[in-house]
């Protein structure tokens, strides 16, 4: 049974060689200043009503499974994603979240058929930890977020 989600105490640096942390992440910061993550982007696309009947099937298929595979970090915690006390927090899947991240190649479909770059990244250390649970973290970075780059490869 996983465990109950929890406002992380402030964390110092991972240990080197831990297991990276994943995250999928527009190339394009919001308005905000943030690079919205995978869900937000593809959201956005729905809430734009950019999606064929048949994206927004998977889209809402797939949100309503994630939404009932893992808690949602504000609803724990409604300050988790508060610019003035958590600057820049963004959430990272746990390694171990595998049965999460197989379904991640739908999404990346549904964008890319929109021509909406997204990219993986990973992080032994991705900042201070606001919120943690059995499959992802909130985390402020140690550092401003860079302009992602991408190598040619997949996301």
């Amino acid at each position: 049974m996983p465990s109950t989600p929890r406002t992380a105490q402030p964390s110092s640096p991972a240990p080197a060689g831990a297991a990276p942390f994943v995250r999928f992440q527009g190339t394009v910061r919001s308005p905000r200043g943030h690079f919205p993550g995978i869900f937000a982007l593809a959201n956005t696309l729905a809430r734009e009503g950019r999606l064929s009947e048949e994206q927004y099937r998977f889209w809402r298929s797939a949100n309503d499974w994630y939404d009932a595979a893992y808690p949602d970090p504000s609803a724990t915690d409604p300050t988790v994603y508060d610019d003035a006390l958590h600057p820049g927090a963004v959430a990272w899947f746990k390694p171990t979240a595998t049965h999460l991240l197989d379904r991640i190649p739908g999404y990346l479909d549904l964008l890319a058929a929109h021509g909406v770059p997204c990219v993986r990244i990973e992080s032994p250390d991705p900042g201070r930890i606001v919120y943690e649970d059995d499959v992802q973290v909130v985390a402020v970075p140690w550092e401003p977020a860079a302009v992602p780059s991408c190598d040619g490869g997949a996301p």
